[in-house]
C-alpha cells in the first residue's frame, strides 16, 4: 500500500519471532518507569535506541523523510486485560521540544514530565513518520489500531471536521503480525478500541523527523 495516497503501509515480515522475543525479555527487565498504558521517553532506553537505528527501521524512514531522517520519541504501548483503553478519533499533532520558542503557527503549548511540547503545523508534522514495531500480533479483539485511509492529506483538522470524516470514511483496521511493522503518518486519523482478548497488545511506537528541527528557533528534542 502507498503511504503517500493512504497515510499508511504495513509491512507484514520485518523481524524474527526470537528477535521480539529478545525485545520483550529486555523491556521486562529494564526497570523503566511504566505507567498504565507503557512506557514513555523510552528513546532513553539502551534497547529502544538501538531498535530506533537498527537498519530495517531507520532505511524505511529515510526512503520516506530523506536521508537525514533520525529518530527523536519512542513509546512502548502495553494494551492487555489488566491495561486496557480506547482511543478516540484524533491526529498525532503535538511535539516535544528543546525549548520554548514563539513561532506563528506552533501552539498551544504545554509541560509534561518537564518536557516542553507544542501542537505543530502541518507544514512540520509532514516532515515526521511513525514506524510501529509489533512484539505481539494485532488481532481483530486485542485493540487493534484503526485509521481512516487518506486523511493525512486534510492538513490539521478541527475535532468537528474528524468526527466528520468518521462518519464519511470506512474505518481498516491494522491487523499486524508479531514482528511486522506498520508506517504511518502523524496526520492520519486514527484510533483503536478496548481490547476484548486475553492476548497482549505490545507496541513500539518510534518517531522519525526528517531533521530536528522543524522551524526557526525550534529543535525536536530526543525522548
Amino acid at each position: 500500500m502507498n503511504i503517500e495516497d493512504s497515510g499508511f503501509s504495513i509491512l507484514p515480515a520485518v523481524f524474527l519471532r526470537q528477535e521480539m522475543e529478545r525485545l520483550m525479555s529486555d523491556l521486562e527487565q529494564s526497570g523503566l518507569k511504566r505507567s498504565k498504558a507503557g512506557i514513555r521517553h523510552a528513546l532513553h532506553h539502551d534497547t529502544i535506541r538501538k531498535l530506533a537505528s537498527e537498519s530495517r527501521l531507520l532505511s524505511l524512514a529515510q526512503q520516506i523523510l530523506g536521508h537525514e531522517a533520525v529518530p527523536f520519541r519512542a513509546t512502548v504501548f502495553d494494551k492487555s486485560p489488566r491495561a486496557n483503553w480506547l482511543v478516540v478519533w484524533h491526529q498525532d499533532t503535538a511535539l516535544p521540544m528543546c525549548n520554548r520558542y514563539d513561532v506563528e503557527g506552533w501552539g498551544p503549548w504545554s509541560v509534561k514530565d518537564g518536557i516542553a511540547y507544542a501542537h505543530a503545523p502541518a507544514r512540520a508534522l509532514r516532515q515526521v513518520l511513525a514506524i510501529r514495531v509489533h512484539l505481539d500480533e494485532s488481532n481483530a479483539k486485542n485493540g487493534p489500531l484503526r485509521v481512516l485511509p487518506g486523511t493525512h492529506t486534510n492538513g490539521v483538522l478541527t475535532d468537528d471536521a474528524i468526527e466528520q470524516l468518521a462518519r464519511q470514511i470506512s474505518p481498516i483496521d491494522c491487523l499486524v503480525p508479531q514482528g511486522g511493522v506498520l508506517a504511518m503518518r502523524p496526520l492520519l486519523v486514527h484510533a483503536s478500541s478496548k481490547s476484548h482478548s486475553h492476548v497482549r497488545r505490545r507496541v513500539i511506537h518510534i518517531e522519525y523527523a526528517g531533521c530536528r528541527s522543524l522551524a526557526a528557533g525550534l529543535q525536536l528534542a530526543i525522548t
